[in-house]
Formats: structure tokens, C-alpha cells, sequence
């Protein structure tokens, strides 16, 4: 059976370190989230990455992922964000 793909949004921001992205993706690998497409800059010392995932075979649901990228977060210094691709969709059209 083919799971329809369910893709959410990612952001990462705070001051630039090394790991940031090894620890983010180590977080979506263990809870079975693939990576689609991902964009990160550095600006001024500050980090930044989007990354579009696919959650469909995702072990938990965006509520608890948000919660566990939010854990990361709070161990390497900074901001993680998740939000379902349709919400963003919503709350970005013109």
C-alpha cells in the first residue's frame, strides 16, 4: 500500500556552531522522517535552515515531533520549528 506523502516545514535559527545539522537530521532519522529538500545560511554569526520533509511514515505524530525537535533545540542553543505543510500553505497565500 502507498501512504500518501504528508510533508511538513522545519526552521532552525540561532547562533552558528558545528552539529547543527548533524543533530537535527540524527533527530528526524530516528523517528523514520526523510529529508526533501533543505537550505541553510549563515548571516552575521546566525544560522539558518529550512528543511521540507516527509513525515508519512514518521514513528510519531507532528505534535510529538515538535516536542522532540524542541528538546534538540534547547541542547544545542537553538530555535527548532515544525509545522505542517498545510498550515504553512494557509497562513502564506496571498
Amino acid at each position: 500500500m502507498n501512504k500518501k506523502k504528508e510533508k511538513a516545514i522545519i526552521t532552525v535559527i540561532g547562533k552558528d556552531r558545528t552539529g547543527i545539522v548533524a543533530r537535527v537530521s540524527t533527530a528526524l532519522f530516528e523517528e523514520n522522517v526523510n529529508i526533501e529538500d533543505i537550505n541553510q545560511t549563515i548571516m552575521d554569526g546566525i544560522f539558518i535552515m529550512a528543511a521540507l520533509v516527509d513525515i508519512s511514515r514518521s514513528r510519531k505524530d507532528i505534535s510529538a515531533l515538535r516536542k522532540k525537535l524542541k528538546k534538540v533545540g534547547e541542547l544545542i542553543g537553538m530555535e527548532i520549528q515544525i509545522q505542517h505543510e498545510k498550515i504553512f500553505e494557509a497562513m502564506h497565500r496571498i
